[in-house]
């Protein structure tokens, strides 16, 4: 096992010992003997320490170009590592500096819907927490359920609503990532929301906040989804994220996440919804939303 892997395990509650672990002739529980095989084969082609970990969601895909690049990883050479499917999607790690901050990008995110277990959703999270990152900064595309919504709007996610997606904490709990009950009162830092909300000031970015709530997809929301989820206090409606950031808070990490309003959700217009026009919307307000992005982490 790699020498950073422990180190960062050092500070994680209860950490086990693998190797008095097979000793004693336990049997690891597979999701974290997958995580130990994916962070070994990272470890073995990349030798960088992010402090900011960041999934980039539609309209982001364009980040790296801000990046200084120390090394770039496709998620098919990492030994078990579930590969995105999605188109628009480009699958691989970028590691290197933006300004001073160290940083990893996920470009790419995977997906409950593309058929993976819900443990394979958020191992690329816990990954990069075991490399050392510290801050998960999450984006995504979404659905717009706030009526003072408009497409291509801005949300800083506040909260969420988890309860209609797997929690990926079911099952036995892996000590070495954290505790069995993890606290999920304040999910988005405040500190990290506050940088991110004077960013946005300073930049003359118009940002809204809100609640955001993730179902399954792939099919998007019927016009009575969107109407319950309205009634339940989410504000956007997306297809990712929420587990990530239960994982994140599971073991540790600090996390924040903007979310790009691409289209006001099923039943709110006459127009069908489609990919293509989330695509369209998320590239209109790629400037904005890097911009934002970009700045906020400067001030991490």
């Amino acid at each position: 096992m790699c020498g950073l892997c422990l180190r960062a395990l050092d500070t994680a509650p209860q950490p086990v010992d693998l190797c008095q672990v097979r000793r004693n002739g336990v049997k690891m529980d597979k999701v974290y003997e997958k995580l130990q095989r994916c962070c070994q084969c990272v470890r073995d082609r990349v030798d960088f320490v992010p402090r900011v970990a960041l999934i980039l969601g539609s309209g982001l895909g364009d980040f790296a170009d801000n990046i200084k690049v120390a090394a770039e990883l496709p998620y098919n050479e990492i030994e078990g590592f579930p590969v995105s499917t999605v188109p628009g999607h480009a699958g691989r790690f970028i590691f290197g500096y933006l300004d001073e901050v160290p940083i990893v990008c996920m470009k790419g995110r995977i997906h409950f819907y593309e058929g993976y277990d819900i443990a394979d959703v958020v191992l690329p999270v816990r990954l990069m927490k075991l490399l050392g990152a510290e801050i998960l900064f999450l984006t995504n595309a979404s659905g717009g359920v706030n009526p003072d919504f408009q497409a291509g709007d801005l949300m800083l996610i506040t909260d969420q609503i988890a309860c209609f997606v797997p929690n990926p904490l079911i099952g036995p709990n892996i000590e070495a990532l954290g505790t069995r009950f993890p606290d999920m009162t304040v999910i988005y830092d405040k500190e990290l929301r506050e940088l991110i909300k004077k960013a946005a000031k300073e930049t003359g970015i118009s940002l809204q906040e809100g609640v955001y709530i993730q179902l399954t997809g792939p099919s998007f929301e019927s016009a009575a989804e969107v109407r319950m989820v309205r009634t339940l206090g989410a504000d956007a409606v997306g297809m990712s994220t929420a587990v990530e950031a239960i994982a994140a808070r599971h073991m540790g990490m600090r996390v924040c996440g903007v979310s790009c309003v691409c289209n006001l959700a099923a039943g709110m217009t006459a127009n069908p919804l489609t990919h293509e026009e989330v695509q369209e919307a998320a590239a209109g307000a790629a400037l904005r939303f890097t911009k934002l992005v970009q700045e906020s982490i400067r001030h991490f």
